[in-house]
């Protein structure tokens, strides 16, 4: 009568004369580590083909409108008459309105310096691969966008309104030239100041302050290009667009 071998309780026993071996696979510290293709996409041609797509589309939509609207072309300029209010492009509006409110050196070539700088630098302040390339980052994101968006539509509408009505550019023209510029910067800097000054009491990381401080940016920039076209009129002074003199209107150009 045959007999059963008796079955080691060893897992792994040592001199069974076997040729192999098994090994176990951890995660190493390696260039390649998380490094792989995954949550990617190719720049050539995948992310290309969509920027061309985007390209002809936004050229088709120039071409369509151009057939249907013609270019607000005036008479030749004649040099002894100025044209009131002289108005720059919809693009530089909110720049000609903002140098209505501080000095020429601080609204025309700082301010947008550094805003310009801003856009540069933020992939390498932000340069975190979590949540890369999704809207808002997160449900905290979006709340801190929408709430940063709602306080600049208050604030920067109402710093327009109560320098123009107390203008400290005009104020300190003859007794203080320096702080002609510098007041109503610091003015804006403080206002930029305290959404992040909120964030860094709640612990926010780079990627919401960044979030908010483009927030402020957008919709500032929509702010005063709205003011300087809607609200500017003869002289380039502030009136509502129902009370305009000399029965000028913003949409005539258009």
């Amino acid at each position: 009568m045959a007999t059963q071998a008796p079955v080691s309780d060893e897992i792994f026993p040592r001199n069974t004369n076997k040729t192999y071996s098994l090994v176990e696979v951890v995660r190493g510290q390696s260039p390649l580590v998380d490094k792989g293709p995954d949550d990617t996409v190719f720049s050539f041609p995948v992310v290309l083909l969509w920027e061309i797509v985007l390209l002809l589309g936004v050229t088709l939509a120039i071409f369509v409108f151009s057939l249907f609207k013609q270019a607000p072309l005036e008479t030749v300029a004649n040099p002894l008459v100025t044209t009131d209010p002289a108005k720059a492009p919809w693009y530089f509006v909110g720049l000609q309105e903002l140098l209505e409110h501080m000095h020429p050196l601080v609204a025309g070539v700082i301010i947008p310096g550094l805003l310009v700088l801003f856009l540069v630098t933020i992939p390498y302040i932000d340069n975190a691969r979590a949540n890369a390339g999704v809207w808002f980052s997160s449900a905290r994101g979006k709340r801190i966008v929408a709430w940063t968006a709602l306080y600049t539509l208050i604030v920067m509408p109402t710093y327009i309104a109560l320098d123009n009505a107390f203008s400290l550019r005009e104020l300190l023209r003859a007794v203080a030239p320096v702080a002609q510029g510098l007041l109503p910067a610091g003015i804006i800097a403080v206002l930029v100041a305290l959404p992040a000054l909120v964030l860094w009491r709640l612990h926010a990381d780079t990627r919401e302050f960044m979030l908010a401080l483009f927030t402020m940016m957008f919709v500032s920039a929509i702010i005063f290009t709205l003011s300087g076209f809607l609200l500017r009129g003869p002289g380039f002074k502030m009136y509502l667009p129902w009370q305009m003199p000399n029965g000028y209107n913003p949409f005539d150009g258009l």
